[in-house]
């Protein structure tokens, strides 16, 4: 690994406020002289070669894009990433390549990177007449499939700190990038089990009815998670009980933990008036409001003091885990939150606190937690977030996009949830498709968030659920392993399969197949289909579930549950 300081770098950057940052430099065959670099009057300029049969990965959670060849992705916190154009709950400025390294550009900004989708005017050159019947054609035959540059754009910078790393596969690579922030985190066993949100307006006894369910049906759910309505005002917050819904809460509170369950509170900082530290923190936050609340500067010791020390108050309460919600929040889905022009005391402006909103949150509500080891959730996160223990999760609800994002997070040191919510399963068939996703990946969460009755009693397919949830559990020590993995080696959990096969062509392009720890290839059928096509790559493979040997290539497979092939050699 190789640090290049090109130009002034910006002082307010990732890994600034990185807890563990940790670089060590080693020397790189990396021709770093091709790396060009120049200030523009819209900011700062730096151009890569790229090589005519390089693939491009990585620039976080991408949930409408897979292999970056050939595109244009700007790196924008989006609460609602529609498009493939690097929108994101989770952008990182790190890309890998499968020639073998890898770049993280360290920057706040929504920086746009061209990944040969645009060429010099000085490398064109005549070429014979070429018949072209439509756009599409025309746009095909004039794409820059040949060697070509990736351009980095940073916005308002003069200039970039770069990190060059490498490896002989893709993994290799990203895991030192993992390293580099710190490693994966801490997560405990229980947390690898299944979570359930309960519905948004639950009171006390729905939540004790539900547990005691759990107990009495033998559904191996291990933490319940209460949604706003926990809260006496939740858009913005108060982080105060609601005595209506929750009259002697701590007794509630008791009793779930003597059940053995483990307890979650939805929030968002976004802090109402009547929250009873707003006063404090209102002196520390942005100079724009966002749900008629404060918002909250992390970057100051100030205000993350002030909020860690309440939330310390719920955690004594028996409190173990927070989701962190609309913290991916953006201007650009009707204008909701804070503007890229908003300024903080810590110096950071709207953009930059937007790219560093969900790092910096997890920062303290892990303050308020005091070492205690979780696995929760959040809704953006940034540049260098392998060590915090919080997994992404989104409002959107493609199947196949939820499919693909458990392939794009491990390339950048993100976890992911394809969560599964009634909102979109209207049928047995759909739950139960979405279901098996989720037990085979880091977090199983289903939230009940908008469903006033557990959802698979309607959709009358309780046998299957708890089938498969029990499946879960039987996960757990592939989970922890792999989670153990990741905090000393920096190797993610979930991957693509192009990620360990980087020398594998028919791997570059797979984004519906990804690998599970060390040894599991999961290949999820998409709602809507009885069977699909799966590729296993060269190498000894068993049916997770028969364990009937199966031999690599292309092949069709059709069941109701998943196909998931476990890696013998």
């Amino acid at each position: 690994m190789k640090k290049i300081t090109l130009g002034t770098p910006e002082k307010l950057v990732p890994s600034k406020f990185s807890k563990s940052f940790h670089y060590v430099e080693r020397e790189i065959r990396y021709n770093t002289e091709n790396i060009r670099s120049q200030c523009t009057a819209r900011g700062f300029l730096i151009t890569l070669p790229l090589h005519e049969d390089e693939q491009i990965y990585g620039l976080g959670l991408q949930l409408k894009s897979f292999n970056h060849r050939g595109k244009k992705l700007t790196l924008r916190v989006n609460s609602d990433p529609v498009a493939a154009t690097g929108d994101s709950h989770a952008p990182v400025p790190f890309f890998v390549s499968t020639k073998g390294y890898g770049v993280y550009v360290d920057t706040a900004r929504f920086a746009e990177f061209y990944l040969g989708s645009s060429k010099p005017l000085e490398s064109i050159q005549k070429s014979g007449t070429a018949d072209i019947a439509t756009t599409e054609e025309a746009l095909y035959k004039t794409r820059t499939e040949k060697e070509t540059h990736i351009s980095v754009f940073i916005p308002a910078a003069k200039g970039a700190d770069l990190y060059i790393m490498e490896g002989e596969t893709i993994t290799d690579v990203v895991a030192q990038y993992n390293l580099l922030s710190g490693g994966g985190p801490e997560v405990p066993e229980w947390a690898l089990s299944p979570l359930y949100r309960c519905y948004a307006k639950s009171n006390r006894d729905d939540v004790l009815s539900i547990a005691k369910y759990f107990k009495s049906s033998k559904i191996p759910v291990k933490t319940i998670g209460l949604e706003p309505g926990w809260q006496t005002k939740a858009y913005s917050c108060s982080f105060v009980w609601d005595s209506a819904r929750f009259p002697e809460h701590k007794t509630m509170l008791s009793a779930l933990l003597n059940m053995g369950f483990h307890i979650n509170l939805w929030e968002h900082a976004f802090t109402n008036p009547d929250a009873p530290f707003f006063e404090k923190i209102k002196a520390y936050s942005g100079n724009y409001a966002t749900f008629n609340g404060c918002v909250p500067d992390f970057a100051t010791k100030e205000a993350v003091d002030i909020f860690s020390e309440y939330h310390e108050k719920l955690v004594d309460e028996g409190v173990d885990g927070f989701k962190l919600d609309e913290c991916d929040s953006s201007d650009y889905t009707g204008s909701w939150s804070f503007p890229n022009h908003a300024e903080f005391p810590s110096g950071l402006d709207g953009e930059q606190y937007h790219a560093l909103f969900g790092t910096l949150y997890m920062q303290a509500i892990l303050k308020a937690l005091k070492g205690r080891p979780i696995l929760s959730e959040v809704r953006n996160v940034g540049a260098l977030a392998a060590p915090y223990p919080f997994v992404l999760y989104s409002d959107l609800y493609d199947h196949a996009d939820f499919v693909r994002g458990c392939c794009t997070a491990g390339f950048s040191g993100l976890l992911w949830t394809p969560e599964v919510r009634k909102v979109a399963s209207r049928t047995k068939e759909e739950f139960m498709r979405r279901l098996w996703t989720n037990v085979f990946s880091v977090q199983c969460l289903i939230n009940g968030w908008n469903c006033e009755k557990i959802p698979w009693q309607e959709l009358d397919c309780e046998k299957e659920v708890k089938a498969a949830l029990i499946e879960r559990e039987k996960l757990v020590p592939i989970l922890k392993r792999a989670f153990d993995r990741y905090k000393t080696e920096g190797v993610p959990p979930m991957r693509a399969l192009v990620s360990d096969y980087t020398n594998d062509p028919e791997t570059y392009n797979i984004d519906n197949e990804y690998l599970l720890g060390d040894c599991l290839l999961v290949a999820p059928i998409i709602y809507g289909n009885q069977k699909r096509s799966v590729y296993l790559p060269k190498g000894d493979f068993r049916d997770y579930f028969t364990k009937e040997p199966v031999k690599s290539g292309w092949f069709e497979v059709e069941t109701d549950t998943i196909p998931v092939y476990e890696k013998l050699d």
